[in-house]
């Protein structure tokens, strides 16, 4: 998946831990690579430079969009600029069509043995994992002190920026981001006698809201995605985007949160949902039970629902959606997701989101940082953004490209200056996966019956023996 493509998308297929050390062992039987460590005055006066460029992407196959765009704008557009300056640059896009997990492995192998592309597309949840490796370095480290004078970084929001971040240091710059919130159907909410500008300001008012849909018959009246059939999109479009309303992330200062009041917080809203008869336990126990839901949302019988973007572009969308929905431009409403009560949220935030991304990201190993960093920052400049895009407007990182391409569709320019600038991500480590489906099961125990205690001491559980008890939280 790349930057544009996978926006709508949840990313976060991650290789296990295991994986890396994996690659640490191949590695010891192959020779160091030609690269050295780079610094930021190496071959800063060259005039004739070599680069490559990288990324899960090949013409004609997997996200072949981004192939053609390397190769049929990057490339040309940047030699060109360059050679303006007096510079011959040779740039070489090196594709690949496989599965993330393979395309990962091969990144890590290459940049532990000191080679592969000046440039690397990266999914942003593989930085933590890949800086605590060693493979990645800080881009200030690389290039040197001129890295927070480039433009860009202006028109991005640190929220975003955090997305390409680790440890409070920036590792590369976003290719794509997305946001959740809270859809809702006008025309139930008529029925219901709720308002068409509904914005909730607390958990309460959400399950308000709820109990009123309830009166409206054959409605459904809350979707927020649970159990572990829905995978990942149980914790993004759910469980996370709950818990930053309650002041906690899922990782924070070297712990996990384990059975804490947050963690115990989330699950008793999903226990109201639930023992209130808001949410229909169907959608989350069935193998297709998020496109059922979906389904269900498009046909005017679910009241409340809570997703990202792709939501809007793709399963609704009247044109090509997965589930079409003609009246879609009228009849459906979209929200802020609240914290739990005002000011509750992470950084005292009233309204909350979660979002998932991507990046482009500079080799340590560069010959060339100065140059590398050049077209590192024409990659992410406003033109080269806008060519990718192409004639799909989708959000990306710059606010200033989101302002222009975005002015005709109302919800994308809703999440681009709305959530993006109070959005969170989900921590680059190894292991977030084995968490994140503890927090699914935990949810799940809900869905079944259990109480908040019990699935919450099931989840502490559940993550102590995937990261260790002195590394989980407990409250």
């Amino acid at each position: 998946m790349t930057a544009v493509q996978r926006r709508g998308r949840i990313l976060w297929r991650v290789v296990p831990a295991a994986s890396i050390l994996l690659v640490g062992a191949l590695v010891a039987a192959c020779d160091s690579g030609s690269k050295g460590t780079a610094s930021p005055s190496q071959n800063v006066d060259a005039k004739n430079v070599d680069l490559t460029i990288s990324s899960n992407a090949i013409n004609g196959g997997k996200n072949s969009a981004e192939a053609q765009w390397f190769t049929t704008f990057v490339i040309p557009k940047f030699t060109e600029a360059q050679k303006a300056k007096g510079v011959t640059v040779n740039v070489k896009f090196q594709p690949s069509g496989v599965d993330d997990e393979q395309y990962k492995a091969k990144m890590a192998l290459d940049l532990k043995s000191r080679a592969g592309a000046d440039i690397m597309a990266l999914d942003g949840i593989w930085v933590g994992e890949f800086a605590d490796a060693g493979y990645l370095q800080p881009l200030e480290k690389v290039v040197g002190p001129s890295v927070p004078s480039w433009e860009g970084w202006a028109q991005i929001p640190q929220a975003v920026q955090s997305e390409v971040a680790y440890n409070d240091k920036l590792y590369g710059i976003p290719a794509g981001t997305d946001g959740r919130i809270l859809y809702f159907n006008k025309k139930l909410f008529a029925q219901a006698g709720l308002p068409a500008d509904w914005q909730p300001k607390s958990w309460q008012d959400i399950l308000d809201a709820g109990a009123k849909l309830k009166t409206v018959p054959g409605v459904t009246p809350i979707q927020i995605n649970a159990g572990t059939a829905m995978g990942e999109a149980t914790s993004m479009q759910g469980a996370l985007p709950l818990l930053v309303g309650t002041g906690a992330e899922i990782y924070k200062d070297g712990k996990w949160q384990g059975n804490t009041q947050n963690i115990r917080d989330v699950l008793g809203f999903y226990k109201g949902l639930i023992d209130g008869g808001l949410m229909d336990k169907g959608f989350q126990q069935a193998a297709k039970g998020r496109d059922e839901s979906f389904a269900a949302f498009a046909a005017g019988k679910v009241g409340i629902l809570g997703e990202g973007d792709y939501f809007w572009r793709s399963v609704v969308n009247p044109n090509k959606g997965a589930a079409p929905m003609a009246s879609r431009d009228t009849d459906v409403g979209y929200a802020l997701i609240p914290a739990k009560q005002p000011q509750a949220g992470t950084r005292g935030q009233d309204y909350v989101s979660m979002s998932g991304g991507s990046g482009y990201f500079l080799n340590p190993n560069t010959k060339f940082p100065q140059q590398a960093w050049d077209l590192l920052t024409f990659i992410g400049s406003p033109d080269a953004v806008k060519a990718l895009l192409g004639d799909s407007p989708r959000i990306t990182p710059r606010k200033d490209v989101n302002s222009e391409v975005l002015a005709k569709d109302p919800l994308l320019s809703f999440i681009s200056q709305k959530v993006l600038p109070l959005t969170a991500y989900r921590p680059g480590l190894a292991i977030y996966p084995q968490v994140s489906q503890a927090l699914q099961q935990a949810t799940a125990d809900i869905v079944s019956g259990k109480s908040v205690d019990e699935a919450a001491a099931a989840y502490q559980a559940a993550v102590e023996k995937v990261a260790g008890a002195d590394k989980v939280a407990r409250s």
